[in-house]
């Protein structure tokens, strides 16, 4: 046997394994909730540090033409997982929907009632007879309803336009003096990147229970599959590392195809969405949800409260 033949029967046997391991991972399609960005870097980081590939995973992660959709495919059986939010996962829940939360990527809320800084607007109070602007009716409408009865304010001594997702610019042009829904990593940078600082009330210190922004929905027929568990496992690897290398996580987030994510606003909105990452993404406070469940039939958002084990678990 000539010794090129030899030669390239050797580097196949080094390969070989790899090659298997590769043919043998299993699939997972992760739907993201919106385009890529910051709130999902722990997902990126276990991807680009091989930590779901380590445990037998072949993650595809992939943003939604349509941000509505990747929980009805999941329940649909077209997707594995999908990132939602827990105020959306519990509405889709009450509807019927078999989606149960196996994850959480961003503990805190996000969500905030945001004003600019020298609108002379420095307590909610002072909103009445104000112009407020929201992107999505109930949820949010139901947040500034709570914020504004703290102050001795209903949602009538409020003027509300619906702006669509166009909050900041809403803002800026005078349009609105306030908005609802303003994530406070991302709205609050771009006003103060335009010049225009903002000021947030954050819907927490407002009466609304604190609840998990972003987390992940699997099938409920799906729960007893290995590799939700070694989704997870991989996540929290990815979320401990991002957390002790935020400078080579952010490189990794960006990567060789994401350049287009390399700007100012991203980079602010890394650093102010590293703490509110779950650093436990399996872990599963159930009187908190409950809690939130609570208000949210409270609010009347949902018409009922399920047993927690049909819509919220922590994998064995």
């Amino acid at each position: 046997m000539n010794k090129p033949r030899l030669l390239i029967i050797a580097i196949i046997c080094l390969l070989w394994p790899a090659i298997a391991a590769g043919q043998d991972r299993e699939k997972l399609t992760v739907l993201l909730d919106w385009f890529v960005n910051p709130d999902h870097a722990p997902l990126f980081v276990a991807q680009e540090k091989g930590f779901f590939s380590k445990r037998g995973l072949d993650v595809q992660l992939i943003a939604p033409s349509n941000p509505n959709d990747p929980p009805k495919l999941v329940a649909a059986g077209k997707a594995d997982l999908a990132v939602s939010y827990q105020h959306q996962h519990q509405m889709q829940v009450d509807q019927g929907l078999p989606l149960v939360r196996v994850a959480t990527l961003i503990a805190t809320p996000l969500n905030s009632l945001v004003v600019l800084a020298d609108s002379g607007i420095d307590d909610i109070a002072d909103l009445r007879g104000k112009t407020v602007g929201y992107s999505v009716g109930g949820f949010e409408t139901v947040l500034l309803t709570v914020m504004l009865q703290q102050v001795g304010l209903q949602l009538s001594d409020v003027n509300l336009v619906n702006v669509n997702f166009s909050l900041s610019p809403s803002l800026l042009s005078g349009k609105v003096d306030g908005v609802i829904g303003a994530f406070r990593n991302f709205e609050l940078n771009q006003l103060d990147l335009e010049g225009h600082p903002g000021r947030a009330f954050f819907v927490e210190e407002f009466g609304v229970p604190a609840y998990d922004e972003l987390i992940v929905v699997a099938n409920r027929d799906d729960l007893d599959r290995p590799e939700l568990r070694a989704f997870v496992d991989a996540l929290e690897e990815g979320v401990q590392y991002l957390v002790n290398h935020p400078d080579d996580s952010w490189r990794l987030f960006i990567g060789e195809d994401r350049g287009d994510l390399d700007d100012e606003l991203n980079r602010r909105a890394w650093r102010d969405t590293l703490p509110r990452f779950a650093l436990r993404p399996g872990a599963l406070d159930r009187s908190r949800y409950l809690r939130f469940a609570a208000f949210l039939h409270e609010q009347e958002i949902i018409d009922g409260i399920a047993p927690l084990a049909d819509w919220a678990v922590e994998l064995e």
